[in-house]
């Protein structure tokens, strides 16, 4: 059930009414609004869409679910999937909800990632040990990526990274929209 009444105490605080005020701008009394943000009343439709549009919001917004947005990740927030040939390191949880999927890919001597098929969207990677190669579907090139440099592609083609090296190699690699 949602707490209607200590919604309302948090928005006016925030706003820097006193019950007073807020009763001055929606024409309730002082100990209605107080026993509302202590749920001991309910008020009926229109009274809440008064009390909402004097706290200067929106009744979606009212009760639209305000957890905090997660800015900061630890290394207890890490998702690691160690598997044969290579090891991914998920380092934003549940990043597929948002606009970018960051990674930090850990390759064996001579192992490749999984093979990207082709997508609208685009990719960014930064060698931070070691060395890769991008291999593209339509390039014969050898694109040799090193340790302190960066690639940028478009997944319009299929493509992976390989370990030409002799030591593993780690690369953060972040695609828009996610795709890993």
């Amino acid at each position: 059930m949602y707490d209607i009444g200590s919604r309302i105490k948090a928005l006016r605080t925030k706003n820097g009414l006193t019950l007073e005020e807020l009763g001055s701008r929606t024409e309730l009394t002082k100990g209605f609004l107080s026993q509302l943000e202590r749920n001991l009343t309910s008020p009926s439709l229109p009274t809440l869409e008064d009390i909402v549009e004097a706290l200067g919001v929106s009744m979606s917004k009212f009760f639209a679910d305000d957890d905090e947005e997660q800015i900061v990740f630890t290394k207890e927030d890490t998702f690691v999937d160690e598997q044969e040939e290579r090891t991914i390191n998920w380092i934003v949880p549940n990043a597929q909800k948002n606009k970018m999927e960051p990674l930090i890919l850990e390759l064996k001597p001579g192992c490749s990632s999984k093979e990207i098929e082709p997508y609208d969207g685009e990719e960014f990677g930064y060698v931070l040990q070691g060395r890769i190669q991008i291999r593209r579907e339509s390039d014969s090139r050898k694109l040799i990526v090193k340790k302190g440099e960066t690639f940028y592609i478009k997944g319009n083609e299929s493509h992976s990274l390989v370990n030409t090296g002799q030591a593993a190699a780690k690369v953060l690699w972040i695609s828009t929209p996610p795709i890993f």
